[in-house]
């Protein structure tokens, strides 16, 4: 039988070490906290006036990026891969929704001019 030796190169995780049980209750708590915010803004402070509907359409989508960081840098666990990587991932994601925009105001204005003509 030959001898195998048994090394860690390769099966160390670094930084992913740092994901533990704690750290992934924790995340899974401010998420719920943030959760809990959006339905207070729904059932509560929107349709008793306390704040008006346009404004929390805002801390809505506000909110949901604060989400969305969450549970891609932990959960999907960009936040422990390369700057380079992140980078790249970023910088694409923000031209992909600019480019959204764009369609949406450029298919806004044809709208209107194409039903005027």
């Amino acid at each position: 039988m030959s001898e195998h030796a048994h090394t860690t190169e390769g099966h160390e995780h670094g930084e992913h070490a740092g994901m533990n049980k704690a750290k992934i209750w924790k995340v899974a708590g401010i998420l719920s906290l943030i959760t809990g915010i959006e339905f207070i803004i729904a059932l509560w402070l929107i349709p008793g006036g306390h704040i008006p509907q346009h404004v929390g359409n805002y801390i809505y989508i506000a909110l949901t990026l604060v989400k969305a960081f969450y549970i891609v840098a932990y959960f999907m666990h960009l936040k422990f891969e390369k700057l380079g990587l992140q980078l790249a991932l970023t910088v694409s994601f923000i031209f992909i929704i600019y480019f959204i925009v764009l369609m949406l105001i450029e298919g806004g204005f044809l709208n209107i001019h194409m039903m005027n003509h």
